[in-house]
This record gives structure tokens, sequence and C-alpha cells, in this order.
């Protein structure tokens, strides 16, 4: 157990490390457990300066577990694979803490669709004949995700509408050929998880996964698991992120980008434009083609049958800009200083 100030870790056998208060009394008082789930090729570190902050600021009210189950190739078997270990492993962790009583996640990039399979497994329906949680907490579902109420489910430029075309990945420039050719070889690159973001896994006449997420499918509970948050968030970066596009993060058509100028408070410098989006309750078009448009436009209405909190991030100005995708995150305290005001604005706006 190493000691960060008045903060503690301690690896788990669950497979990923707790961060958690020194004080040991306020071990029994902190009922919500936050899960921060890493992107593709990355690991538990990537949220350590997150997960000291989150602690800092509310040492007796959260239990952090930083999730490692998905570490480095690990993170390109599958969104499906990878959320089968992460639901896996936080029932562990749940186990392990009987005194929780509330659940969030804080995810990055590919984490964030990781996190979202994750739930649709752990979801569990009101029983009449169990305890109603939920009427202790500010939110309103009845469901419980693993047995605990569901809080707050935060993603960080996580392409919730995939990486397919249509300027979805910006370092291939918007360029149609490029766009093209990275459908045919991504899989050699990122393998399963690759299809998946490109929506190219349907071989056994399934519709692609991220399809699949936007319902519930058989015993994962997607929609319903998503829907049972208290509250629903997307970080996005509004440039400068190489590898997740600004509307594929922020779940937004292109005429809906915002115009933005200047940060929206001093506080956080770098935030630019936050805006409450709320539900959109409409049928879905089963006549979607299969061009990047028409895609995007499905992953959009589905994803917007539930309301988003959409906080929209800039690096414009900071030395560190051409790593927004890392430094949205944090992910080097040393490298990536300059988001710790994204961090911190996580913290202020979290429902305990």
């Amino acid at each position: 157990m190493n000691n960060v100030g008045d903060i503690c870790s301690s690896e788990t056998v669950a497979g990923g490390e707790n961060v958690f208060s020194r004080d040991e009394s306020n071990l029994s008082t902190a009922d919500h457990l936050v899960v921060m789930v890493n992107g593709i090729l990355g690991s538990s570190a990537d949220w350590k300066f997150a997960a000291e902050q989150f602690v800092k600021s509310l040492p007796d009210r959260v239990f952090v577990h930083r999730s490692e189950r998905n570490a480095a190739s690990q993170t390109l078997d599958g969104v499906d694979v990878m959320g089968e270990r992460l639901s896996q492993e936080v029932l562990e962790v749940i186990k392990q803490k009987p005194n929780l009583r509330k659940i969030s996640f804080v995810a990055h990039s590919v984490g964030g669709l990781v996190a979202r399979y994750a739930i649709g497994r752990l979801y569990r329906p009101p029983r009449e004949d169990a305890e109603d949680l939920s009427t202790e907490s500010c939110g309103e579902a009845k469901s419980t995700i693993g047995g605990l109420v569901p809080m707050n489910f935060i993603t960080v430029a996580t392409p919730h509408l995939g990486s397919r075309g249509n300027r979805q990945v910006p370092f291939l420039f918007g360029v149609s050929a490029l766009e093209k050719a990275a459908v045919l070889v991504i899989h050699w690159i990122f393998r399963r998880t690759g299809r998946h973001l490109f929506l190219t896994d349907n071989d056994e006449v399934k519709p692609p996964l991220l399809k699949r997420m936007l319902e519930d499918d058989g015993d994962c509970y997607f929609m319903s698991a998503l829907r049972s948050f208290h509250r629903r968030v997307t970080y996005a970066n509004v440039g400068y992120d190489h590898i997740v596009g600004w509307r594929t993060s922020s779940i937004r058509r292109n005429i809906e980008l915002p115009k933005w100028e200047d940060a929206v408070n001093e506080k956080y410098p770098h935030i630019v434009y936050e805006e409450r989006c709320k539900a959109c309750d409409f049928e879905q078009d089963s006549t979607y083609g299969d061009n990047a448009s028409d895609v995007e436009e499905e992953l959009v209405t589905g994803l917007s049958r539930v309301s988003w909190e959409k906080v929209d991030v800039s690096f414009r100005d900071s030395s560190s800009r051409f790593s927004a995708h890392s430094v949205i995150q944090v992910k080097d305290h040393n490298l990536h200083t300059d988001g710790a005001d994204v961090i911190q604005h996580m913290i202020d706006h979290f429902c305990l």
C-alpha cells in the first residue's frame, strides 16, 4: 500500500487498483464506487491523477477503482470481450466492499464503449421483493447496476458514433481514399476492437456491435442500463484530438456542433461550451443504408433517446494541444497538466 499525501492505493484481486482516503474511518463511510476505465492500449495508470483528485476532494464519499482487467494488448480483443471482463471485475469489487450503495463510471476513449457494454451486463431491473436502493439517491431510477444505484456515467473523448469515415478520425484529414483504406486494414492494427470501431463486425449476419448497443439485446440491457443513470455526460475535444473527432465524442450531427469562443468559467479555462440535451424519444428509422453518414445518423438518433450533458473542451492555446486526446484525461500529470481543470469540473459536478 502506497501513501500519496492523504491518499492510499492498493491492488485488488479483481486486477485493478483501489484509491481511497488514508483515514481508515472513511473506508466505512465511502459508499459510492467510482469505476475508472482506460482506453485502447492504456492501463489503470492513465487515471492515476484523476483518481487521486476525486478522493482528495471527496475523501469520505467515494471509493475509486481504477480498472486494470483490460490493459495494453488486451484492449484489442473487442469491446464485447473487454466489457465482459469489466463487468466481472466490477462484481468482484462490489463483493469485497459490502458497504457500497452507489456506482458511477468515468471512462476514456474506447473505454467509454467498454463501460457501456459492461453496464448492459450489470443491469438489473427492479425487483418487488428487493429493497429499492434508488429511493435514497438523488436519481429516480429504480433499477440497479450490479445491485448498486447508478449515478454518473461519464465518458471522455469516447467514439460513441464509431470511427468509420466522415472525418471521425481526424488524422485521416477527411480524405475519402484514406478513410476507405482504413476500413479495410484497421483489423490488422487494432484487431476485433478495430472492427467494432469501424462497424465491420457483421460477419455473423448480425448488425455491428455499436448498432446492437442502441437497444436491449438479449441479456444485455444496453439502453435500459444507460437510461438508469441519474446523469450521462460526454467530455469532448473540439479540436486537436487526432484520434477521436468532436462529433463522435459529443454525440452530435455536424449541424449541431455549437459555436464557441472563450471559456465559460475562469475556474475551468479549457471548458468552452456546456449543453444539456433532453432525450428525444422517437422511433428508429429502419431504412438506413451502409454509408458513413447513414450509420452516424442511426447512432446519433439511438443515443439521443436518453438525455446527455455535453461538455466541450479546447486546448487551442495550450502548448500540449496536439496531445489533446491524452491531456483531457491528464494521462501523465507531468505532461498533461492543462487538463486538470477538466478533472475538477467532473468532480464539482459529480452527483453523490
